[in-house]
């Protein structure tokens, strides 16, 4: 029996310094909005962080700093995102950023590559944003490196740019459909919690703590902006051009799905306090 105590308490003492060990991890788009704030959940751990951005000197379509960056890096997340419009340009950013990331990884051994895209990034290819996630997407999961994929549902922060994509004069035309925002906080402190885990090997979906109607949220939204504009559910209306079904925005039923804490109310009290 004392042996048997004490090889458990063994075992104990190694899951704990396991859990408890300072990883160094590379936030690729660290300076934007979502990797700004994961740097900050992942410093607070005391995990040694190195923020890549071409203004911290670390290019991923040049190459420029990315070995002594990913030197002795465990765990590279890329929240990296294309600001140019022209789908051919997105497409080649997202391509030859993720193989000379994975390149890199491979000659340093990182042991975990975690990237966030999008929830119905495969049901979405009409447009090119979502076919050049996919493309990387596809590129991460043959790269060899384990990986984690987390696609997330739509931002809170970005309903406002819904509303007005579907503005026509005086009224919001929405698609009808489910819809699931998360709050950017929540995807970064998930993404925090994947990035000091085992790598899944597959993909997570996130979502936010609310599932409801795209027109019943936005309508919310603007009437907590104080925006009298009425909002109306309409077959017809696309999302930036894109058809849609009720489940092209929501994680599949049946996925490895993780849920945000954060609600349309908590958030909206948030950003005034801010």
């Amino acid at each position: 029996m004392s042996r048997f105590f004490s090889l458990m308490c063994l075992y104990t003492i190694k899951n704990q310094i396991k859990k408890l060990k300072i990883m160094k991890t590379v936030i690729i788009g660290g300076t934007g909005r979502i990797g700004s704030r994961l740097t900050g959940i992942l410093e607070q751990q005391g995990h040694n962080v190195i923020v890549a951005a071409r203004s911290t000197g670390i290019n991923t379509i040049s190459g420029e700093g990315l070995d002594e960056a990913l030197s002795n890096a465990q765990v590279v997340v890329d929240v990296s995102n294309a600001h140019a419009g022209d789908a051919t340009a997105v497409l080649e950013f997202f391509e030859v950023s993720t193989r000379n990331l994975i390149a890199a990884e491979k000659r340093n051994g990182v042991a975990h590559h975690v990237v966030l895209s999008i929830v119905g990034v495969e049901r979405m290819q009409q447009k090119g944003y979502f076919r050049a996630k996919q493309a990387q997407e596809k590129l991460v999961k043959k790269s060899g490196v384990p990986y984690t994929i987390v696609q997330a549902t739509q931002f809170f922060e970005f309903l406002g740019n819904i509303a007005a994509n579907g503005a026509k004069g005086e009224t919001i035309h929405l698609p009808a459909v489910s819809f699931q925002p998360i709050a950017v906080d929540d995807v970064a402190a998930i993404l925090a919690s994947v990035a000091t885990s085992e790598p899944a090997n597959g993909t997570i979906a996130i979502a936010g703590p609310e599932k409801g109607r795209m027109e019943a949220i936005i309508k919310e939204y603007l009437k907590k902006m104080g925006d009298a504009r009425s909002v109306l559910s309409d077959p017809d209306a696309n999302y930036f051009g894109i058809e849609l079904n009720d489940q092209s925005l929501v994680p599949v039923a049946g996925s490895n799905t993780r849920f945000g804490q954060i609600n349309l109310e908590t958030w909206f009290r948030q950003q005034q306090r801010g």
